[in-house]
């Protein structure tokens, strides 16, 4: 599923994030950016000792990531030539900020984007894995921050969800009619 906002084209597609061909991938990362579980893990595994490297060397320098924010690294040995770690929100029950932050994952991983002439991104479902998001909640709230943000930004040709599994896809897919309707 794919739509236009402004000149950038946002698509929904059902795959694997470490397989695609773009300028960078947003990795669902945790904290101090140590490679952990689920997409976090495969993208560490895939890219290889030189995306640990990086992330090593900016824990020495800011102690990691904080949650809602977003760091830049090489893509080692992914098609994608930059990873864009970020680091959502552990769910609570939704009382503890967690769709701000989560919103705020997608806002600053595409300024990031746009500060280093990344032309195209392919993003997960941040947080919704280990960190137990409710998936319908999240994807709606990744579509809206997105949505807004290249509403008010030109720079980027294509932001893609990239969603594992077909539950993810149609959550991702339902939000998007309904932002289109």
């Amino acid at each position: 599923m794919t739509t236009k906002i402004n000149q950038t084209s946002l698509a929904l597609v059902r795959g694997d994030i470490t397989k695609e061909r773009v300028d960078a991938i947003a990795n669902a990362a945790n904290a101090l950016l140590m490679g952990g579980g689920g997409v976090d893990g495969a993208i560490h595994r895939a890219g290889g000792p030189a995306i640990e490297a990086k992330c090593r060397q900016i824990r020495a320098e800011q102690g990691g990531c904080p949650t809602g924010q977003a760091v830049l690294t090489t893509g080692g040995n992914l098609p994608a030539k930059h990873i864009i770690h970020t680091v959502g929100p552990i769910w609570r029950g939704g009382t503890a900020g967690e769709a701000e932050l989560l919103a705020s994952c997608y806002r600053e991983s595409l300024g990031l984007a746009l500060k280093h002439g990344i032309k195209t991104i392919a993003f997960p479902s941040i947080s919704t894995g280990v960190y137990g998001y409710p998936v319908a909640q999240a994807a709606v709230i990744a579509l809206n921050a997105v949505k807004q943000f290249l509403a008010a930004h030109d720079g980027l040709d294509e932001v893609r969800f990239v969603l594992f599994d077909d539950a993810t896809y149609d959550a991702y897919e339902n939000a998007l009619s309904k932002m289109r309707d």
